[in-house]
């Protein structure tokens, strides 16, 4: 565990030295948040608003009498989305499908040498391939959690909209009722943790990949595991801390 550790943060050493050419590297940097942002944005958008209007029908299902108001679903349903639905499961999403992506690419450049291509002609390789991408999940991960907490509270309130259970003028009070800004500071931290998370670790399986074309699944699997495991490490710890 400790020689993985050590590989580990001397791979982030060797990713954030000064780039060769800052151009080819912005380049880089601007084609990976396509690849995260744009690419993930359809199944985030899915995913978000079927969550927010399942958490609010549940909700509704548990809390709903005479002696509760009806405004408490929408202000259960926003925590939850903000504090935990809209970045753990957007990231647990987004491990699977940049994740590996990521390990899978990388770990196909070193099996078929263009890595130590890349190091013959003086390219320092973990900064040309890697530090774009944990750039890119820094900055676009945030991102779309973001829009997965619109549209998580969006369809919420389409489920109050089809089920009549709950007003959606109560819900919309229940939105606004007893705002803490604290929420929102937790989700961004954990946002951005966790974009770190996905694209260190899926860089670090798939960089150290050595075989063939088997061995690239596998690190692609072992990346996508080890950054769901971390992911959840983290959300306990930043919760723990923050809350």
């Amino acid at each position: 565990m400790f020689h993985s550790l050590g590989k580990y943060i001397l791979l982030l050493r060797l990713s954030f030295r000064k780039p060769e050419k800052f151009s080819v590297y912005w380049a880089e940097v601007m084609r990976e948040m396509v690849s995260i942002g744009i690419g993930s944005l359809g199944i985030i958008c899915i995913i978000s608003i079927f969550i927010g209007a399942v958490a609010t029908i549940q909700v509704a299902f548990q809390l709903i009498s005479p002696i509760i108001p009806k405004s408490v679903v929408g202000t259960i349903s926003r925590d939850s989305t903000i504090l935990e639905f809209s970045p753990t499961i957007s990231a647990l999403v987004l491990a699977g499908r940049v994740g590996s992506s990521i390990a899978s690419q990388i770990g196909t450049m070193r099996v078929t040498e263009q890595i130590d291509a890349l190091e013959i002609m003086g390219v320092n390789a973990p900064g040309y391939l890697i530090s774009p991408k944990i750039i890119s999940g820094l900055t676009m991960i945030p991102l779309l959690v973001i829009v997965s907490v619109i549209l998580g509270l969006s369809g919420g309130y389409i489920a109050c909209l089809l089920s009549r259970d709950v007003p959606p003028s109560e819900y919309i009070v229940g939105l606004q009722d007893g705002f803490n800004t604290v929420t929102v500071t937790v989700c961004a931290v954990k946002s951005i943790a966790f974009g770190f998370i996905i694209t260190s670790v899926c860089s670090y399986f798939g960089f150290y990949t050595s075989g063939g074309a088997l061995e690239v699944g596998q690190s692609a699997t072992k990346g996508v595991v080890y950054s769901c495991i971390w992911i959840l490490f983290a959300d306990l710890v930043i919760s723990s801390l923050l809350l």
